[in-house]
């Protein structure tokens, strides 16, 4: 019986998106050769990497709207980098809400002046800054929509004419947004999409072409949007799977039904933490992720009693990260919402035993 997969990545995928790729694996579209062997530049390749392009814009209501979607490779780490390079001219503002925000940060200020305007670093990230005032003379602010380690998430985003940059690699997909909001989106697949080895990036062309600094070629946006994420040999597996759980969604009904889903999982899951008192949760309330929720203990001796008891309900993935400790269930798109009512009854069951 396969697990009940609480990874923060590479995570938990549809089942019938495994089955779909594994005979991919085996015979792609009855070519009699396996998707992981033919030439990117073939037709039947081409024609996946055109979907899930198309996909991913349909999906985020941006198709007609001015953007292109890429899939590239480096991680969402190497959009750190590349985000900077291609908009930053002289300044650009961040929100450091956690680990991923902060090494953006970090990569920012190789390129330019860079201003942390908003932080929760003082109580270990467990808190969405607010009530902070974007300048207006930036060449972009950048922000972490969900961050993964903490569990905390925005439920709101500021209101600024800057463009705005975001990282929404634990949380694309999972939640109605209006996307046209932001000029640059890009994610790891590994969280909410796909395998790892791609990442999601998709650009408003508009934004573009304002920076008076030479950008090598691999890491020019504009050079991968006229290339059509072709530049180079791109990861041809991760894409077709991307490709798959991306269509699944959309059968599923886009992200307005994945939305519905993934609030039932969320609320069934918090509600247990704050009704059982052997448990506390780490993020602020107002600001708890739906997609990874993270708690703790109240008495860390009984740690191994509930250790084995969620490893004995096939249980998998929940310890927390090392800066936070405890636990962290992640609740991405493919998890089924039998998968939390069993944490959820190993957590009642851990009670009962205390």
């Amino acid at each position: 019986m396969k697990k009940h997969n609480f990874s923060a990545g590479p995570c938990v995928l549809p089942q019938e998106v495994f089955q779909k790729a594994s005979q991919a694996i085996l015979n792609f579209n009855n070519m009699d050769l396996s998707i992981i062997e033919i030439s990117h530049r073939d037709k039947n390749f081409v024609a996946v990497m055109e979907k899930a392009q198309t996909l991913a814009l349909e999906l985020l209501g941006l198709e007609g709207k001015g953007y292109k979607a890429l899939f590239l490779q480096g991680g969402a780490s190497m959009q750190f980098l590349m985000a900077a390079y291609n908009l930053l001219e002289t300044k650009a503002v961040y929100a450091d809400t956690g680990t991923w925000a902060a090494k953006a940060v970090k990569e920012a200020k190789l390129f330019g002046e860079v201003d942390v305007i908003a932080s929760s670093k003082d109580k270990n990230y467990n808190y969405i800054p607010k009530g902070y005032s974007i300048p207006e003379d930036a060449d972009y602010f950048h922000c972490t929509s969900n961050n993964t380690i903490f569990g905390t998430q925005y439920k709101e985003f500021p209101q600024t004419s800057v463009p705005v940059v975001c990282d929404m690699s634990s949380d694309i997909f999972s939640r109605e947004l209006d996307f046209s909001k932001f000029s640059v989106i890009y994610a790891g697949a590994q969280k909410n999409m796909g395998p790892a080895g791609t990442t999601l990036v998709v650009v408003k062309e508009d934004v573009l072409g304002k920076v008076t600094r030479a950008i090598p070629s691999m890491l020019s946006y504009k050079n991968h949007i006229d290339k059509e994420s072709m530049f180079n040999t791109p990861p041809v597996f991760a894409v077709y799977t991307s490709m798959l759980t991306l269509e699944w969604l959309q059968n599923l009904g886009g992200i307005a039904a994945i939305e519905k889903i993934n609030n039932q999982k969320a609320a069934l899951l918090y509600s247990e933490i704050d009704r059982n008192p052997l448990f506390k949760g780490f993020a602020a309330v107002e600001d708890r992720s739906n997609m990874n929720a993270t708690f703790n203990l109240v008495d860390e001796s009984h740690k191994e009693v509930f250790d084995k008891l969620w490893k004995e309900a096939n249980i998998n993935g929940i310890n927390g990260h090392r800066s936070v400790g405890g636990y962290r269930a992640s609740m991405y798109n493919a998890l089924p919402l039998e998968s939390v009512e069993v944490l959820v009854d190993t957590m009642k069951k851990f009670e009962s035993t205390i």
